[in-house]
C-alpha cells in the first residue's frame, strides 16, 4: 500500500525534518526539493526516503548541516574542493556553480569534489550544466557498507558508484530537450531494493546474491542483516564491464579526489560519503558549436527512425523517461509506500517533529 501526496506539501514535511536538526530553512527546503524532484523524476531509490537516513547521520555527527565547500586547489580550469561532509545537495550545487565560473572564463573546467555526503540523484547536477548548454561528466565514488560485489566475486566490496553524462541536443531555436545518462554501475541502485523490501517484493534473478554468495530474488539481502549477520549484495550491471566502470568511478571520484576508497569492513553508520570526479565543457568556447548542434540532431533523428522492435515502445533516450515521469507526478502526486512514510513519521518523532 501507499499514500499519495502533492510535490509541495512532501516538499515541507521532509524539510521539517532538516530544519529540526539544525539546517537553515534555506538549506532545508534546498536538500528536500532535490529528494523530492528524484520522486517526482520516477528515481523513489533518491527521493525521500534518504530523509531518515539523513537525520540519523546528522545525529551521530558524520553529517554537517550549512557546511560550506574548502576550495583546496584553484588552477583556474582545475578545482579541487572538500565538502566539508555537507548535506549533497547543499554542497555539491555549491561545487558546480564554483565550475561553471571557471567554465563562463575558461571554457572548461575539472573539479573534484571530496567528502560530501549523499550528493543524490547525480543526473541533477549535469542538468544544472546542459541549461548552460555545457557538457558534464561525473565519476561518482560511495564511502559507505559495500554493497555491490565485484565481477566473481562473493560478498559486497564498494558501493554503488555512479556514472553520468549530461549532453545539451541542439542549440538556440533548434535545441531539444538534452540527453542525460545516469545510472548505479550496480544492476540496480541500492534504493530501489529498499523500496522492493519495504513493498514485499522481489527482484528479477541475476540483481543479488545472499550472504552465503548465492543468487537471490529477495531484497532483503542488501536491506537487514541476514541469519548469520552478514548481508548480501548487489551485482554490477553488464558482468566485467560494469564492474570496470565501478572501479574507474571509485578511482577517479575516490581516489583522485582525495576522498579515499573502500576497503575495510563496514562500520555501522548511516552516513553515506561522495566524491566526485567532474568534467564540464562549453562547445562553443572548443570551436564546434554549430556543428556540435547540427550533429547531435542529426543523430537523435537517426536514431528515433528506427522501427519500433516487436513488443516494444520504441527508441527511448536517457532522460525521457524521468521528464514523462515528473509531468504524470506533479499532477496526480507523488506515491510514497507505507512503510517508507512510517520511517519518515519516525525520524520526526525522534526529533520532535510531527509528520
Amino acid at each position: 500500500m501507499s499514500i499519495i501526496i502533492q510535490s509541495k506539501e512532501l516538499e515541507e514535511k521532509i524539510a521539517s525534518l532538516f530544519t529540526a536538526v539544525g539546517s537553515t530553512p534555506e538549506e532545508a527546503h534546498q536538500v528536500a526539493s532535490n529528494l523530492v524532484l528524484a520522486n517526482l523524476s520516477g528515481h523513489d531509490s533518491h527521493g525521500v526516503g534518504m530523509a531518515p537516513r539523513y537525520v540519523d547521520a546528522v545525529l551521530e555527527k558524520n553529517l554537517s548541516p550549512n557546511a560550506k565547500i574548502q576550495t583546496l586547489v584553484d588552477t583556474g580550469t582545475l578545482l579541487g574542493l572538500d565538502g566539508q561532509r555537507g548535506f549533497g545537495q547543499n554542497v555539491g550545487v555549491q561545487a558546480m556553480e564554483l565550475a561553471f565560473e571557471r567554465v563562463h572564463a575558461h571554457g572548461s573546467c575539472i573539479m573534484s569534489l571530496s567528502n560530501a555526503h549523499h550528493l543524490g540523484r547525480i543526473g541533477h547536477y549535469a542538468e544544472m550544466a546542459v541549461a548552460h548548454q555545457w557538457i558534464s561528466i561525473h565519476f561518482v565514488s560511495v564511502n559507505s557498507r559495500p554493497i555491490v560485489a565485484p565481477y566473481g566475486g562473493g560478498d559486497g566490496r564498494f558501493g554503488t558508484n555512479p556514472c553520468c553524462i549530461g549532453i545539451p541536443v541542439g542549440v538556440g531555436e533548434n535545441a531539444r530537450e538534452p540527453f542525460i545518462l545516469d545510472f548505479a554501475t550496480s544492476r540496480v541502485a541500492q534504493g530501489k531494493m529498499r523500496v522492493a523490501h519495504n513493498e514485499g517484493k522481489s527482484v528479477e534473478p541475476g540483481t543479488l546474491i545472499d550472504e552465503h554468495g548465492n543468487p537471490t530474488t529477495n531484497p532483503g539481502v542488501v536491506v537487514v542483516p541476514q541469519s548469520n549477520g552478514k548481508m548480501g549484495a548487489l551485482m554490477p550491471f553488464g558482468q566485467y564491464k560494469g564492474f570496470g566502470l565501478a572501479v574507474a568511478c571509485e578511482l577517479l571520484g575516490g581516489a583522485l579526489s582525495g576522498g579515499g576508497t573502500w576497503h575495510r569492513q563496514a562500520d555501522g553508520r548511516r552516513a553515506v560519503l561522495n566524491s566526485m570526479l567532474t568534467i564540464v565543457i562549453d562547445p562553443k568556447r572548443l570551436g564546434t558549436q554549430a556543428n556540435f548542434a547540427q550533429e547531435t540532431l542529426a543523430f537523435i533523428d537517426w536514431l528515433r527512425n528506427s522501427p519500433d522492435a516487436p513488443d516494444s515502445q520504441g527508441v527511448t533516450l536517457a532522460g525521457e523517461p524521468e521528464r514523462q515521469k515528473r509531468a504524470e507526478r506533479l499532477k496526480s502526486g507523488v506515491p510514497i509506500d507505507d512503510a517508507t512514510w512510517q520511517e519518515i513519521i519516525n525520524a520526526g518523532k525522534l526529533v520532535g517533529v510531527s509528520i
